[in-house]
């Protein structure tokens, strides 16, 4: 009887690797193609990345998709090459020019101010080529049938948004920004206040929450890793952080193995009073997930990870 090939996602993984996506394909494409080297069992990517943008991509595999929420919710910091005289249909590169503009004479006083005028909350309309739906269709599928549909405007918050250099009708430019910010709406209101039009031309993302643009590791590298005869899965594995890695921000509470038993079961114990809020939680082998912790020192469990992991 022959046997059954393995199946291609068959293996328990738990941990986050920091990927350097190239441009050119979309994130979940490079998910995709980072678990099957792995034969990760489940996978996800923590807020996508334009098929042009390349840089920072923080890939969660098993426990640690219980907390890529944490990371889509974290600022992120990028740096943009601007065309200016120039809007395209997409606002940046991949797409068909639509419409030339002159570019005026501004000094750097005037681009300062420009510039300077985006920091803070302020509402921002998101592009029609974006991935959000409008009844279960993304709205980019809408922009391609030549479809235009109302928005509603989002909050969002520009930390920074500085000039890197300046080469004739090209801005490189640092923005740190939260969740949610569409630097290519950014770059299109930054160009207006200019009085041209602008697009983006390149796009990396550096940092996303506590990660940023070190220990990054290719798709080139992770394939050579995986493959032929130099094929090494420890090597692989050895690139993971722990599933706690994005979590630092919060304060760790640290249990004895009966409280850590008790509360991997879902139930509450009694810990050190302290700051109310979320925290970590750890027990005598390692990280048990988050908790909420009450002025009266009452932990309760808010998302564990698998049950005995680390009991």
């Amino acid at each position: 009887m022959t046997a059954r090939a393995p199946k291609r996602f068959d293996t328990e993984v738990d941990g986050i690797l920091l990927l350097d996506k190239p441009g050119g394909i979309s994130s979940n494409r490079a998910l995709q193609d980072v678990r099957a080297l792995y034969r990760a069992r489940s996978g996800g990517h923590t807020g996508s990345l334009d098929p042009l943008a390349t840089g920072l991509l923080p890939l969660c595999f098993g426990e640690a998709t219980k907390f890529a929420g944490h990371l889509l919710d974290a600022d992120k910091r990028y740096r943009v090459v601007v065309q200016l005289g120039t809007r395209t249909d997409t606002a940046d590169r991949d797409g068909t020019v639509v419409e030339t503009k002159p570019v005026p004479a501004f000094d750097a006083a005037r681009l300062d101010a420009a510039l300077s005028g985006f920091l803070g909350e302020s509402e921002q309309i998101p592009p029609m080529h974006s991935a959000l739906k409008r009844d279960g269709v993304p709205l980019y599928e809408l922009a391609r049938r030549g479809e235009t549909v109302e928005r509603a405007p989002r909050r969002v918050t520009i930390h920074a948004f500085t000039l890197v250099i300046r080469e004739g009708d090209r801005l490189t430019l640092d923005v740190h920004c939260s969740k949610g910010t569409y630097v290519r709406t950014l770059i299109e209101d930054l160009a207006a206040k200019l009085d041209t039009l602008g697009h983006v031309a390149e796009l990396r993302r550096s940092t996303v929450g506590p990660f940023g643009p070190e220990g990054l590791y290719t798709l080139e590298q992770l394939h050579a890793l995986a493959e032929g005869s130099a094929a090494d899965p420890a090597a692989l594995r050895a690139l993971l952080l722990p599933v706690d890695a994005g979590l630092m921000g919060w304060p760790e509470v640290l249990l004895g193995s009966d409280a850590a038993a008790f509360i991997a079961h879902g139930n509450p114990v009694q810990v050190p009073p302290g700051p109310a809020g979320t925290v970590r939680i750890y027990g005598p082998r390692g990280f048990l997930g988050l908790g909420e912790r009450d002025l009266a020192g009452v932990l309760a469990p808010k998302r564990l990870i698998r049950n005995g992991i680390f009991l």
